[in-house]
């Protein structure tokens, strides 16, 4: 289990992470997510120790990674893939770092074919795709078999059976009891993916939720056509509704004043409107993250003048 907890960072005068507290529990998988300089990265690699806190602590089963005397067996993570030596081949790769592991060498072996790259053990890394070298990162991670998974942006550069295959070797993983965080800017399929989401924005956090809770926390909508959508959507401004969408189909979110879809009908009957399309859905998880997110994302389109 990774627990994080009243975590902060800051470089100087610029505050990177700004106490933050959540738990990647074992068995599940943990989806981080957070627009560009949310504090991502900065967060996993205190998790690490290759950050170290201003304050607060990052902990992995009950310690700092640091404390444990067999790091490899405690935690294992994919930070970046573009470190790998591209003169080596993927065996000898895991074999350097199972060494500074002190782990066995059949470890790089057992890793390898975990990931399904077998065949491709003696190609040298410089010729591998990035969806080749994602497998790799993951085989590294995997060396010491840990409890506790770290990856950031694992589905980067996979192709669809690529996809595939990370999911459903993530949620062997998870299944087998193993901490998995995921970090992604893929938010379907984190949606689909994760089973708990912890959002952070300009280094805070925004939220920690069960992914299957966060659509009924946040809410449901309507999708709702008239022959005169500018007057039903003053209307509704004017209940304190909240609408969104545009002169074709409206985005209704329901609250106490319009909690269904009979009392947004029984609004337009009022107004005596004619309904031309009327339907619910819950609200994704990409408009829930922008909207979660629209006050702490650094780069707006349209927000400055050059």
């Amino acid at each position: 289990m990774i627990e994080v907890e009243h975590l902060s960072k800051r470089y100087r005068r610029v505050t990177a992470v700004d106490d933050v507290t959540f738990s990647v529990p074992d068995g599940v998988i943990t989806g981080f997510l957070g627009p560009n300089g949310a504090g991502k990265s900065t967060t996993m690699r205190a998790m690490l120790g290759i950050d170290r806190p201003t304050s607060g602590t990052a902990l992995i089963d009950g310690l700092p990674l640091s404390g444990h005397n067999r790091p490899a067996l405690v935690a294992g993570a994919v930070l970046d893939t573009s470190w790998f030596h591209p003169g080596r081949t993927g065996l000898a790769h895991l074999e350097t770092v199972a060494a500074s592991a002190r782990l066995p060498v059949f470890s790089s072996r057992e890793a390898l074919a975990a990931v399904g790259m077998t065949t491709a053990a003696r190609r040298r890394v410089g010729a591998y795709s990035l969806g080749m070298k994602q497998r790799l990162g993951i085989a590294t991670a995997m060396l010491g078999k840990p409890r506790n998974i770290i990856l950031d942006e694992p589905m980067n550069g996979l192709d669809p059976q690529g996809m595939e295959w990370m999911r459903t070797y993530l949620r062997s993983l998870a299944g087998q009891g193993h901490a998995v965080l995921v970090s992604s800017h893929l938010l379907t399929e984190m949606e689909t993916l994760a089973e708990r989401l912890v959002i952070i924005g300009q280094g805070r956090l925004l939220g920690e939720w069960e992914t299957t809770d966060l659509a009924l926390t946040r809410g449901r909508e309507a999708r709702i056509s008239t022959e005169d959508n500018a007057r039903l959507a003053t209307k509704l401004s004017g209940l304190g509704v909240t609408v969104g969408g545009d002169a074709e189909e409206l985005r209704v979110a329901f609250d106490d004043a319009i909690p269904d879809t009979t009392a947004l009908s029984r609004v337009c009957r009022e107004l005596n409107v004619l309904i031309t399309s009327l339907g619910e859905e819950p609200i994704r998880l990409e408009d829930l993250f922008l909207d979660l997110t629209a006050a702490s994302s650094d780069y707006t389109a349209g927000d400055e003048r050059l």
